[in-house]
């Protein structure tokens, strides 16, 4: 009989063919952040559009807008530092609810008048000295005592604000320093002081994130705790590590509140904590780590000061703020879970 198959032929049992089809940059997964930052840039201008809308007489005003975006900036300066060290606590897998807490703290001790006898360098070294150590303290408890982060953090929250209200006696402590407090008014160029400091945090966050091992290594415990420990990392040291950053930032940002209102208080950087987390996650951090970018969370910073800034503008609550920043998070967060839900299914059939 003869044999009738071709070289065409192919066996029942053979394996499906693999495409070879490249997908472009554009729609592959290391092009998320761009995609996201773009979008991030829509809403800042969906967002300036409604405030011509609903204001048109004062976005008519040229200086009028230009002092605005100035405003804004500086608004988004004090939180803008924060975020930077929350996104490198959120990405090594952590969590901080302390941090407007600790901003308080190192706020009111950095203002006693003993602290302000020894003049502008004590003052900031005492800020950034306190932040740095209650960070230190969050890490040490995370990464030794095992605690949960939400745990911990928590805790801190509350002793740090009792602390500061011990240490104030309850009261607004006012700065005399008239460095510290002309930070808020100087400008070098034409651009204000705290922009300029909000700048330098950020590219140094960009850097340290981006182009150092410290970085790499965050994204490895935050990714995959168990593979970066078996690669040699020192994980608790590490993260023991990444809260004292956090804690760095917001003793820098201690400064920057003191500066803008003259006087420190218990009460001060109220749910910053908050903030700081909500702008990261729309920057695209991810809550359980191992992703997340500078630059994302930067423009999350700034969508949620172009939006106080346009409820202000128009004379709104802050009662409907907060429901619309609960609802962007609240977005912001189903868009990650979706995405990435949809990636381990393509992944799963691979």
């Amino acid at each position: 009989m003869t044999d009738q198959r071709t070289k065409t032929d192919v066996p029942a049992d053979a394996p499906a063919p693999v495409s070879l089809t490249k997908t472009s940059w554009w729609k592959s997964d290391g092009a998320e952040p761009v995609r996201r930052n773009l979008g991030l840039i829509g809403v800042l201008i969906v967002l300036v559009f409604i405030g011509a809308v609903t204001r048109p007489e004062l976005y008519g005003d040229a200086s009028w807008v230009t002092n605005n975006v100035w405003t804004i900036l500086q608004q988004a300066s004090a939180i803008g530092v924060v975020t930077v060290g929350m996104t490198f606590v959120i990405i090594g897998g952590g969590i901080d609810l302390s941090v407007g807490a600790i901003i308080a703290v190192a706020g009111v001790w950095s203002t006693t008048l003993a602290t302000q006898s020894y003049g502008t360098a004590g003052m900031i070294f005492t800020a950034i000295v306190v932040g740095v150590v209650v960070g230190l303290v969050n890490g040490v408890l995370i990464s030794y005592g095992r605690l949960v982060p939400f745990i911990a953090t928590l805790a801190m929250m509350v002793a740090a604000r009792g602390l500061a209200a011990q240490i104030s006696g309850k009261q607004t402590q006012v700065s005399a320093n008239s460095t510290i407090n002309d930070i808020a008014s100087t400008k070098i160029f034409g651009v204000p002081m705290l922009v300029i400091m909000l700048a330098v945090v950020v590219a140094g966050g960009w850097v340290l994130l981006n182009r150092t091992t410290f970085g790499r290594r965050t994204v490895a415990v935050g990714g995959n705790p168990e593979a970066a420990r078996l690669a040699g990392i020192n994980i608790r040291l590490h993260t023991v590590l990444l809260y004292a950053l956090s804690g760095l930032c917001c003793g820098i940002a201690a400064i920057m509140l003191t500066s803008q209102a003259t006087s420190a208080q218990a009460a001060m950087a109220n749910l910053y904590e908050l903030d700081a987390i909500a702008a990261a996650i729309i920057g695209g951090t991810l809550l359980s780590g191992g992703r997340g970018t500078i630059i994302g969370a930067l423009f999350g910073v700034l969508v949620f000061s172009t939006i106080t800034n346009l409820f202000a503008i128009n004379n709104l609550s802050t009662e409907v703020q907060n429901m619309v920043k609960g609802a962007i998070i609240v977005a912001a967060v189903l868009v990650q879970q979706f995405r990435y839900r949809s990636l381990s299914q393509l992944f799963s059939r691979t």
